[in-house]
């Protein structure tokens, strides 16, 4: 995968800290991490029928912003990859959770200190437990360490935020 990268822990006074990554999340949950500053383009040339969006650019009922070709990534920002086919339709709160869970999931892997959740056994494979009514609510878990869902939401610029 060319210059992907991994996290490490740099030790120094006493404290650890973490380089900044520019961090893609990939269709399949995998995490790359960049410590360099790489062009969007070079992702999507290994990735043919995708796009890249930034977490800072993701609302609800909006669609997701295209990181243009020529645009470095920046480091200490996430990025997902995502369909072609899903760039022209708007984002909904339960594609925002989903793709939260992903995230929450991949940088949970990536040494950043956090701890991985345990699915109980009525989740899906994201993590996302089905609540019983016709409304088809969800139970989301509200554990993203190393993730803010501060996004705002459509009408009203309200924002959502989870607490533990």
């Amino acid at each position: 995968m060319g210059i992907c990268t991994s996290s490490h822990i740099e030790r120094g006074g006493g404290g650890m800290n973490w380089p900044s990554t520019a961090k893609v999340i990939q269709k399949d949950g995998r995490l790359q991490e960049f410590r360099q500053p790489i062009k969007a383009g070079h992702i999507l040339f290994h990735n043919p029928n995708c796009f890249l969006c930034s977490l800072e650019t993701m609302y609800v009922s909006s669609r997701a912003p295209h990181v243009p070709d020529d645009e470095e990534l920046q480091l200490g920002q996430i990025y997902f990859l995502m369909p072609t086919s899903k760039s022209h339709t708007p984002l909904s709160l339960q594609d925002l959770c989903t793709l939260a869970i992903k995230a929450s999931t991949a940088l949970g892997g990536s040494n950043m200190g956090s701890t991985t959740s345990k699915a109980s056994p009525c989740t899906d494979m994201n993590g996302v437990q089905p609540l019983s009514g016709p409304q088809g609510y969800y139970r989301i878990p509200t554990d993203f360490e190393g993730i803010g869902m501060n996004s705002p939401v459509a009408r009203g610029n309200r924002r959502i935020e989870f607490y533990d």
